[in-house]
């Protein structure tokens, strides 16, 4: 089986650029700390916490995991699929 880099470079994303899929709330990710667990747990790295402490959302990159809605507070997320035909396409072979 190849590396991991290696599989999810076959990874293709279709970015919806009229309707992200995912939002935060910065007041409440602050509040609450999820803004540092959403950059630690994310595979993708689609979360980054910027110098004046906000979090900017890359959801371009998003596999779909849903590993961010475990560790999210409530109300700090705002994540659905993105539209049909938008969003991650994995590719095996």
């Amino acid at each position: 089986m190849p590396p991991v880099p290696e599989r999810l470079a076959k990874v293709r994303f279709v970015t919806d650029e009229e309707e992200p899929h995912i939002k935060v709330n910065q007041a409440i990710a602050k509040a609450t700390g999820t803004g540092k667990l959403l950059c630690a747990v994310c595979p993708a790295q689609v979360y980054q916490e910027e110098p004046d402490g906000t979090i900017s959302v890359e959801y371009a990159a998003c596999l779909e995991c849903g590993t961010c809605l475990a560790v999210a507070a409530p109300g700090s997320l705002e994540w659905h699929y993105p539209r049909g035909g938008f969003g991650v396409q994995f590719r095996d072979g």
